[in-house]
């Protein structure tokens, strides 16, 4: 299979990176800055074009990639659909394209698949199983933080996107994680807001969100979101009659309390957690391998559904949109 990487950023080079590991794909990238071009032929030994019509006019490309900044995804993703191209997609945070793009998919009968790297964590899928099991009504507390000048220690914030407005640091996180909180908890029926700007950042929207959920299942939580918080922070508390969670966001820190015990037990999860130089240590690179794995997959397998997809995408999108009203 030849496959084409679009945006050759950080996002771009650990796709091909976790790609590369499928001995039978044959991987292209394309991007507009040359100093990217060189740096993945030198690391990968991949060819890069200048566009998408450059490239599929060279190579009989079956699949892409779409790794560029968020709202350059719905013009890249309709290119690639008309080329004939099954769609991977990095979250898009904005609904620019939805409709059009899942009608286009459906006409040209290709695969439109959408990113959400939390559902195939393993603590995530531990969690919504228990969560699912638990039978009774439960509550929990969630917190994701991180100062936004860490993000990418490399960059300044206010040279991608999570310095627009549009597709801020906040919304980034609510985009990351309302995914997998609504495939545990059930879809929002309800909620309030506090938010205000508590930094001096250089940006233009309010860095800290605290957010009460009521869920259709029953179930209640409070998401606290920021791009505050110098400590790196990820932690959610679940707990109910039957049932209590504590989860600090790496892959040794899920713990489910023994009610006949009075003790935490900690839950041991299939796999090793790989983790990659410069990022946050809740940051495994492990979810992403399989979401790739899922990508390709999918492609193959004519019965095979991903975790999520536009559709339910475009939902959360609009309670979002609601949220920072």
């Amino acid at each position: 299979m030849k496959v084409i990487v679009i945006g050759l950023g950080s996002m771009g080079k650990r796709r091909i990176r976790l790609m590369s590991e499928h001995k039978d794909v044959e991987i292209f990238g394309i991007d507009s800055q040359e100093s990217r071009c060189a740096e993945v032929k030198e690391k990968f030994n991949v060819v890069c074009f200048n566009s998408i019509d450059e490239a599929c006019s060279a190579h009989d490309i079956e699949a892409s990639l779409v790794c560029t900044s968020p709202l350059s995804h719905a013009a890249i993703i309709k290119d690639c659909l008309e080329h004939n191209l099954h769609v991977f997609t990095e979250i898009n945070l904005v609904q620019d394209g939805y409709d059009e793009n899942i009608a286009l998919a459906k006409a040209k009968d290709k695969i439109l698949f959408l990113s959400s790297t939390f559902l195939y964590r393993k603590e995530n899928q531990s969690i919504i199983e228990k969560v699912h099991e638990a039978q009774c009504p439960l509550n929990y507390i969630y917190h994701v933080g991180q100062y936004l000048p860490d993000w990418h220690p490399w960059e300044s914030y206010n040279n991608y996107f999570i310095g627009n407005p549009r597709t801020n640091g906040c919304r980034e996180i609510m985009a990351i994680d309302l995914p997998w909180l609504v495939t545990a908890f059930g879809e929002v029926e309800d909620f309030k807001v506090m938010k205000s700007k508590n930094t001096g950042l250089n940006v233009a929207y309010d860095d800290n969100y605290l957010i009460m959920f009521k869920h259709k299942s029953g179930a209640k939580g409070v998401f606290a979101v920021d791009v505050v918080a110098r400590k790196p922070y990820r932690h959610i508390d679940v707990y109910g009659e039957r049932l209590q969670l504590s989860w600090n966001g790496t892959a040794d820190s899920l713990y489910e309390y023994d009610i006949e015990g009075k003790r935490d037990n900690y839950i041991t999860l299939s796999d090793a957690s790989e983790h990659i130089e410069g990022y946050a240590a809740f940051i495994s690179e492990n979810p992403y391998r399989e979401e790739i794995n899922a990508y390709l997959r999918q492609i193959r397998e004519e019965n095979f559904t991903s975790s999520w997809d536009f559709e339910r995408d475009k939902a959360i999108l609009q309670l979002i949109d609601k949220i920072e009203a």
